[in-house]
C-alpha cells in the first residue's frame, strides 16, 4: 500500500489508528512527494531525523517520480483540478499509486473520489466524527 502524507503525520504524532493501519500492511510505500512533504513540515534537523528513522524502522520503500507518473499526473490535473480542487502534490502521489498498481491509503477523499483508476482506501483519523 502507498501511504499518503496525512496518514504518516498522524502516525508520527502518536495516532493509534494510523499506526495500526500502517502495521496492517507488510509492504509499505511512499512517493518521493510524500517524503518531501514530510521534510518540508519538519521544524528542525531533529524532526527530520525522527521522520527518517520512522520510515526506515517500518521499511517504507520510496518510489521516485518517473516520466510515466508525471504524464499521468498532468492528465489528472487537466481532468480533476477544477472539478475537485486537486493540487499538484496530490496528483503526483495519486499517479504514483496508479502507475505502480498500489492501493492508496489517504484521508484526502475529496480530491481523489472522482479518479476511477485509483484504488484507494479512505483513512479516518482517531478524532473523525
Amino acid at each position: 500500500m502507498l501511504f499518503d502524507t496525512d496518514v504518516l503525520i498522524w502516525a508520527l504524532h502518536g495516532s493509534i489508528k494510523a499506526a495500526e493501519e500502517i502495521d496492517a500492511d507488510e509492504q509499505r510505500f511512499i512517493s518521493a512527494i510524500n517524503y518531501m512533504e514530510l521534510m518540508q513540515g519538519a521544524r528542525n534537523k531533529r524532526e527530520q531525523m525522527l521522520i527518517k528513522q520512522f520510515l526506515n524502522a517500518l521499511n517504507f520503500q520510496m518510489l521516485p517520480i518517473t516520466e510515466a507518473i508525471s504524464h499521468r499526473a498532468i492528465i489528472f490535473m487537466e481532468e480533476y483540478a477544477l472539478k475537485s480542487g486537486l493540487r499538484l502534490a496530490d496528483a503526483l502521489v495519486f499517479a504514483t499509486a496508479c502507475e505502480h498498481s498500489l492501493r492508496l491509503c489517504s484521508a484526502n477523499h475529496k480530491h481523489f473520489r472522482h479518479i476511477a483508476s485509483l484504488d484507494a482506501k479512505v483513512f479516518k483519523p482517531d478524532n473523525y466524527q
